[in-house]
């Protein structure tokens, strides 16, 4: 009996400590009192991504992370709240019929050197079907909304940088400021869609969930 109760207190110990375990990422999602099949409306307020019913002002669902505060937040026509964080952390949640859920988080390399400064002002770009244009000084990368997937990577060009608030929604793109020393202004307007930078014969990659049709991922050539 003794193996045997040594060994029920040690599997106790072991469960213990993983729920007594920190979050990952900090993550503190809680819910309200508003009905589930309310409206939803979006808002970052003291340091947290919050889910309400714009009709009556009652939370829905409230989502902090630990010693960080969302910058910019943005709805997915399916439901997601995508939300930038200030230390480079994006993240999506679910804002639909069902309980909410942290679904993914992705981390941006290097943005301490901007992104304090910045803001995040026109870092979330939601490119259509179910794609999101994250746009940093270095690069515009693409991350499938479904999963968090990385789809594509678009460097921006030697000597130039993307500047992330100065772009705008025009007949299905996304057209971005890519200021450049020495180059003709056309070179420093880059339009870009779901299926990365809009060039003339290009051949977009799939970005649809495996099992749906090809799923590859690619590197778009600067420009």
């Amino acid at each position: 009996m003794r193996p045997a109760l040594a060994l029920l207190l040690t599997a106790a110990a072991l469960l213990a400590a993983h729920h007594l375990r920190p979050a990952p990422y900090g993550d503190r999602l809680t819910t309200g009192p508003a009905a589930a099949t309310a409206p939803t409306a979006l808002r970052t307020r003291a340091g947290a991504v919050e889910a309400y019913d714009p009709a009556t002002g009652a939370l829905r669902w409230r989502y902090a992370r630990t010693g960080h505060r969302p910058l910019d937040v943005v709805r997915h026509a399916r439901g997601e709240a995508l939300a930038l964080w200030d230390d480079g952390t994006v993240t999506a949640t679910t804002t639909g019929p069902h309980t909410p859920a942290v679904r993914w988080h992705r981390t941006l390399p290097a943005t301490a050197g901007w992104l304090p400064a910045q803001g995040g002002s026109g870092v979330l770009r939601p490119l259509g079907h179910g794609i999101l244009g994250v746009v940093t000084p270095p690069r515009v990368s693409a991350y499938r909304i479904a999963d968090g997937d990385l789809r594509w990577v678009l460097p921006a060009r030697d000597g130039c940088a993307f500047a992330p608030a100065r772009g705008l929604r025009h007949a299905g793109a996304v057209l971005l400021a890519q200021p450049c020393a020495d180059a003709a202004w056309t070179a420093q307007v880059v339009a870009v869609d779901d299926l990365g930078r809009v060039v003339p014969h290009r051949t977009p990659l799939g970005n649809e969930l495996p099992g749906a049709r090809g799923t590859g991922k690619g590197l778009a050539s600067p420009r």
